[in-house]
């Protein structure tokens, strides 16, 4: 069953409005769809005017981002009832072009599977420290299950050796981005006050607590270690539970899939009011991610780390609207 070419653009947008609620890379939202010209799809591809070509340079954060963007596609057209028949990669000489989504067969949407779609409108990137109330136990294998479900796993990091590794490899790579030039460069490009409001990058306001004021150093984005070079409070034990996602290669199918299962993990733990902090700067380093992926994620590769915990507020950050990211006619042939 597919749906009526009638229809096609309303349901398109629906699928769209799901999609760009993903998160991303310093907000930058680096995606673009096109619905096929029978109303049968929809693609997802890359926009290459938004990576970040000092952070990122071979694209894979940026892939992983779309990948979350793709879940979500995945999950508003389960919550429709139909099945989505995905298609990745489908144009080799395309190398924007990620996946196409089709109408599959009308099958109607199980209880988990709404839950999940209800999670979209709670789910919001976490900074600074979370609150001292401990984690529900299940929840560890709850969404370690989810990961694999989308081909990833989820690495727990709860022994202090390993925590206290990590920690110091987020802040050496921390400490690499704040003194390159480049980097900051970068960063401040996608940053602003809310003077200047944008839908996109990150609002200065966003941050309210000293990047370095838990052990896990975070990004910089109000200029606040130049003001106070030393944090005015620390919290050492409120950091959460910290994972890191691995895949089993390191390719862009890889990437794609980390980025669904990243999705699936951050929707799980939201829909129990669990919010997740993100601390890529490592892996942004090419030596220190090989230690990661030696020492932390038994071999796999690691493609984000993440703390989770409950936070005492949330801010939501700017999205694009459909009409900037939603196009009508297909880019390939």
């Amino acid at each position: 069953m597919s749906v009526g070419c009638t229809h096609s653009r309303y349901a398109s947008g629906y699928l769209v409005r799901a999609a760009v609620s993903a998160p991303s890379v310093y907000n930058t939202q680096p995606w673009a769809f096109v619905m096929d010209d029978d109303g049968k799809g929809l693609e997802l591809h890359t926009d290459p005017a938004r990576r970040l070509l000092v952070r990122d340079p071979h694209g894979r954060e940026m892939v992983v981002s779309c990948g979350a963007a793709l879940f979500n596609v995945r999950l508003a057209m389960r919550h429709l009832g139909f099945n989505p028949v995905v298609e990745t990669f489908p144009c080799p000489a395309d190398p924007t072009y990620l996946a196409r989504v089709m109408w599959g067969a009308y099958v109607r949407p199980g209880l988990d599977e709404q839950d999940l779609f209800e999670a979209l409108r709670l789910r919001h990137s976490a900074r600074g420290p979370f609150l001292p109330d401990p984690l529900p136990a299940t929840l560890a294998d709850e969404l370690g299950r989810e990961a694999r479900r989308e081909g990833a796993t989820l690495h727990w990091i709860d022994d202090s050796t390993g925590r206290r590794e990590l920690s110091q490899m987020v802040r050496e790579a921390e400490d690499v981005h704040r003194t390159d030039p480049a980097h900051a460069a970068e960063q401040a490009g996608w940053t602003w006050r809310l003077a200047r409001a944008r839908r996109d990058g990150i609002p200065v306001g966003t941050d309210v607590h000293h990047p370095d004021s838990i052990p896990f150093a975070g990004r910089d984005y109000a200029d606040l270690t130049r003001m106070f070079p030393t944090p005015p409070r620390r919290w050492t034990g409120r950091s959460g539970r910290v994972a890191v996602l691995s895949t089993d290669r390191d390719d862009r199918s890889a990437w794609l899939r980390a980025g669904q299962a990243l999705e699936r993990v951050l929707l799980h733990a939201a829909a129990q009011d669990v919010m997740a902090a993100f601390h890529t700067q490592p892996l942004e380093i090419d030596p220190l991610r090989v230690r990661i992926r030696r020492t932390l994620s038994g071999g796999a590769f690691p493609q984000m780390i993440l703390r989770l915990g409950y936070v005492p507020y949330v801010r939501s950050l700017p999205r694009r609207p459909v009409t900037d990211v939603l196009a009508w006619e297909a880019r390939t042939s």
